[in-house]
């Protein structure tokens, strides 16, 4: 795992915050200064925490736990999508559901129908209904696949979420607190940062803020999961059999010696040889 650079948080514009009337005062001890209006965000302490959130993280990942990544507002879906692909962790980046974690049970039936539709789609005799039921059917698979595609595999609550903007993402974040469900999140300046577990001060406005801290966290999750496989690698070859390698010593077998032609033949001479009388 890379550590983060003063320098590259500096080009991605972590540092800008929002204008100062519309802060929040929670997030003084994070502030650098004021430019021009503007909250400066202190880098040095946006590294050391996000530093502490990527370690969190990490051990996570290495005990097999999922972390959800949300988020929904234009700047952050494709960078949160990909980024969360490539550590294979399930995100949100259209809707929230409300009741997603709270009312679970509700998210998993509406994944079961997802596959049953899929299953219908599959069946050869899928092509032998009306067209207009074809495509209802294509219809109301795309809507599910579009709010819940990323959460299809979840099967069940995830162990952490991972929010970006967590003022827009209240309903998640407040469902989240409510199930004791750890939270991390990228807190700007006009957010309150008491709110999550794990709050990494930076701008979460821009994409390129956001990429430069979502690279960090993935490469945290990538770790977790070599160690992860790593592990399982070492477990299994300490359970495996291990087999006798000493060769047995070869027992040689030791025929009885036949008699030869010529000591077979004198004794037969003296069988047929008449008694002296």
């Amino acid at each position: 795992m890379n550590e983060l650079k003063f320098e590259e948080l500096l080009e991605a514009g972590c540092h800008f915050g929002h204008l100062k009337r519309k802060w929040n005062p929670k997030m003084a001890p994070y502030i650098f200064k004021e430019h021009n209006g503007i909250h400066v965000i202190d880098l040095q302490k946006t590294i050391a925490k996000a530093d502490e959130a990527a370690a969190a993280l990490k051990q996570m990942a290495k005990s097999g736990k999922k972390v959800l990544f949300v988020a929904t507002k234009k700047q952050a879906k494709e960078v949160v999508a990909e980024m969360a692909k490539s550590v294979d962790m399930p995100f949100v980046t259209e809707r929230w559901p409300g009741g997603m974690l709270t009312n679970f049970q509700t998210i998993r039936k509406a994944v079961k129908k997802m596959n049953s539709l899929d299953q219908l789609m599959h069946d050869k005799d899928f092509n032998n209904i009306s067209k207009r039921e074809r495509l209802q059917v294509q219809r109301e698979r795309a809507k599910l696949d579009k709010n819940l595609g990323s959460i299809a595999d979840l099967t069940r609550l995830p162990s952490a979420l991972f929010v970006i903007d967590i003022n827009k993402e209240h309903i998640a974040v407040a469902e989240a607190r409510r199930l004791n469900i750890p939270t991390f999140a990228l807190v700007d300046t006009n957010t309150n940062p008491e709110l999550i577990d794990f709050p990494i001060p930076a701008n979460d406005d821009a994409s390129k803020s956001i990429a430069a801290i979502l690279k960090h966290m993935c490469e945290a999750i990538q770790e977790g999961l070599n160690e992860r496989m790593l592990d399982k690698d070492a477990q299994a070859e300490e359970e495996a059999p291990v087999e006798n390698t000493e060769e047995k010593p070869v027992e040689k077998k030791t025929r009885a010696r036949r008699p030869r032609k010529s000591e077979e033949a004198p004794k037969a001479e003296a069988e047929e040889a008449p008694k002296a009388e």
